[in-house]
């Protein structure tokens, strides 16, 4: 069904604050979370990097963390493996071997962030040499990657939460097969809280900078799924978006062979739907009818997350950030597998919204931090 664009909404800086009180008291009072309209939402397949739903021949993954390996992979020339690489405005040098180690996380722009430590670098002390250091997958510079989650900006407390959530099992996959959740969860019990404290403090010392780019576009590229990641397989656009998301590297090659820590993604999102984002998060798609605030589904995202998205206070930042990861944690969110002190008040906010709402809210929430393009089919 084609949706429509709503009016551009009254932002923040345009409603009087009395009257975005008055908005926001009528949202929380219309809003409940018991009532889980959502909850009967088909999962958003697209966001945890899956093509078709769980079945029972699709067990969970286990919460060990397995060991890495400098092995050689077979099938694969040992020269490819050892060879030196290089990426463009670094010094450094390493090869396959080195690059696949989460255990030993290669830097290829040291300046880019503070000195990191054992636990950023290698892991938990607790695993010894066969760790994951949580620079692993959320990079050196803590922008993550659509698999996985955005750290870097975010403040300590609600970091240390979330370690606390994942260890104390509060914080799941709403997709029991998503394999990186059940590793943090893993990770978390072996962490002691001196090294969650050093890799929140390390995360939170650096600021958030763009890192995805927003285009609309009724087409994609065909893609293939690698680690509940989408990689383009051409450049034309040919597929129908379809309502989803699609999340791919700018730079296959930089991303995924060399995990060049400046080499960002690409956010393909459905024409519209940053304009209906734009309505449901900074008015809550609440309206004023005679004078009157008419609430709407959800709860405008600045009365927490500050006006320009970035956090507040113990509050996370959410501009800017994966919108594939943005979709997963309110689906999560919606289905009662996060929870938490930190996911109380995101009840109400949730409860209300359908798989097309989560698409529009993140595709604008991404777009807050670098333009928007739009490509014609």
């Amino acid at each position: 069904m084609q949706r429509t664009v709503p009016p551009a909404p009254a932002t923040p800086s345009r409603v009087r604050p009395g009257l975005a009180l008055a908005l926001l008291a009528a949202g929380l009072a219309a809003a409940d979370a018991r009532s889980a309209l959502g909850a009967g939402e088909p999962e958003p397949l697209w966001a945890y990097g899956y093509a078709t739903p769980p079945g029972p021949a699709d067990p969970a993954p286990p919460e060990t963390v397995p060991p890495t390996s400098r092995t050689p992979r077979d099938g694969e020339p040992a020269e490819s493996q050892t060879r030196l690489r290089h990426v463009p405005g670094s010094l450094a040098a390493f090869s396959e071997l080195d690059i696949r180690d989460g255990g030993r996380v290669v830097d290829w722009f040291p300046g880019d962030h503070p000195p990191m430590g054992r636990v950023l670098e290698r892991g938990p002390a607790r695993l010894g040499e066969h760790s994951w250091g949580c620079a692993y997958c959320h990079l050196p510079t803590g922008k993550g990657r659509p698999e996985n989650a955005p750290v870097v900006g975010q403040p300590v407390a609600y970091f240390m939460r979330q370690l606390a959530d994942f260890r104390a099992g509060a914080r799941t996959s709403a997709d029991p097969r998503k394999p990186n959740t059940r590793l943090m969860a893993g990770l978390s019990r072996l962490m002691t809280d001196a090294e969650m404290r050093e890799a929140a403090e390390y995360f939170g010392a650096m600021k958030w900078t763009p890192w995805t780019r927003v285009v609309e576009t009724d087409r994609v590229p065909r893609t293939r799924i690698e680690g509940n990641l989408f990689r383009a397989v051409e450049r034309e656009r040919i597929e129908p978006i379809a309502g989803r998301i699609i999340e791919v590297p700018e730079d296959p090659e930089q991303s995924e062979g060399l995990r060049n820590p400046r080499s960002g993604f690409i956010a393909y999102v459905p024409k519209g739907s940053v304009r209906r984002g734009e309505f449901l998060v900074t008015t809550g798609g609440a309206t004023i009818e005679g004078g009157k605030a008419v609430p709407g589904k959800t709860l405008a995202c600045a009365a927490c997350h500050g006006p320009d998205l970035m956090g507040l206070l113990d509050v996370p930042g959410i501009a800017g950030r994966s919108p594939s990861y943005l979709v997963r944690q309110l689906y999560d969110l919606q289905q009662g597998t996060r929870r938490g002190a930190s996911a109380a008040p995101m009840l109400p906010v949730v409860a209300r919204l359908t798989g097309d709402d989560l698409v529009d809210i993140a595709a604008y929430v991404t777009s807050r931090s670098a333009p928007v393009a739009t490509q014609a089919p």
